[in-house]
């Protein structure tokens, strides 16, 4: 097998994950925890246990990334940094990691990719003649207002390009920090060029602490949204993933919302591609062994996994038909729960449009002035 040494599997206080989980183009083999101890006492200290965040700068050659997806409703996205600190157990971002032949586990939130000179990369790209305006999202990978944003200020240097562009965009966080680009976004709303949405998976703050370790906290979030929609920002929220006998209050959630200033939802459910369901299942051991079987079992279920596919491990299908909502008798009950609740409260009745006939490539270049 190809896995490197080991620490004992024990939860790291404000990690997400406890281990360097071991990415699918390792060539390091396996070294299993025995009796002889490889790790001694001092390796289960604090600082053992409790890794730095490292920052790593990086010169990026394009912003835009294109997505052909049939169930994204984005065609473009815009991502400052690989890797997320808040370290969500469920982000299927983490296998990204990979490529950079670094662990999805620890690495992928706490080796943080930043892409430095993106604003300017964007202005050019959006600059060429070539470009056609389409709806683009920014942090649709990995959080764009995760803690480094605070001093590196990619996320706002990103904005400050589509606003001189005239470029329409969405932005999904759940971060609080989205709230220091209120000055922008506020204005950029008056003209339907920005829509926001803010992920809540759950109301449980111990549940959050755990499973979203470095994220907002459920009632910041909750303000979050009320100070955009105070600051006349459409803004949604995302009751994503959906992780069966774990985060059971959607409807809470929704409701909540709602009363916050939410006007849209979306929720998509639990998807364990690559490394990810390794790192599903050592959470799930960690914190909820009692019922990890069960989890696992109802989200092989809901991705209409065989059963020589659940022998071989997998709980995952990438099918683009079912892989966001699922398929079945358990993602038909959940789709329900959701739409019988949004049409209670009346979430999603109206559709933000946003204008994509703003656009002008002479604005990205730095000519105009605007507001």
């Amino acid at each position: 097998m190809n896995h490197p040494a080991r620490k004992p599997e024990q939860a790291i206080k404000g990690r997400g994950i406890a281990t360097q989980v071991v990415h699918r183009f390792s060539k390091v083999h396996t070294r299993d925890l025995e009796d002889d101890v490889w790790w001694s006492d001092e390796d289960t200290t604090e600082s053992a246990s409790a890794p730095v965040t490292q920052v790593i700068l990086e010169e990026a050659r394009s912003a835009l990334s294109s997505n052909d997806s049939p169930d994204i409703f984005f065609e473009q996205s815009i991502n400052p940094y690989r890797g997320c600190e808040h370290g969500c157990v469920y982000c299927y971002a983490r296998p990204t990691h990979s490529y950079l032949n670094l662990s999805p586990g620890l690495d992928f939130e706490t080796r943080i990719i930043a892409k430095r000179n993106i604003a300017e990369v964007l202005r050019k790209e959006l600059a060429s003649p070539s470009h056609r305006p389409s709806i683009v999202n920014i942090g649709s990978a990995t959080d764009c207002y995760q803690p480094v944003e605070r001093e590196l200020k990619l996320t706002r240097g990103v904005i400050e390009v589509m606003r001189d562009a005239r470029h329409p965009f969405s932005l999904i966080t759940k971060s609080s920090g989205v709230e220091r680009d209120l000055d922008l976004l506020s204005e950029l709303a008056k003209d339907k060029l920005v829509a926001a949405y803010v992920t809540i998976t759950t109301l449980d703050p111990q549940l959050a602490r755990i499973l979203e370790p470095r994220a907002a906290a459920p009632y910041r979030r909750l303000r979050t949204i009320r100070a955009l929609a105070e600051a006349g920002v459409p803004v949604g929220v995302s009751v994503a993933p959906q992780i069966p006998f774990i985060n059971e209050d959607m409807e809470q959630v929704l409701v909540a919302a709602k009363d916050a200033g939410a006007k849209a939802a979306f929720y998509t459910v639990l998807r364990l591609p690559w490394e990810l369901n390794d790192i599903m299942r050592e959470w799930l051991q960690q914190h909820y062994p009692d019922r990890a079987a069960r989890v696992l079992a109802r989200v092989q279920d809901l991705h209409g996994v065989n059963d020589a596919a659940r022998a071989a491990g997998r709980s995952y299908d990438s099918d683009f038909v079912s892989r966001m909502k699922g398929s079945g008798v358990w993602a038909d009950m959940l789709r329900q729960r959701f739409n019988k609740t949004c049409e209670k409260l009346g979430l999603n009745r109206e559709r933000t449009e946003l204008d994509l006939s703003q656009y002008r490539s002479s604005l990205a270049k730095g000519q105009g002035v605007l507001f």
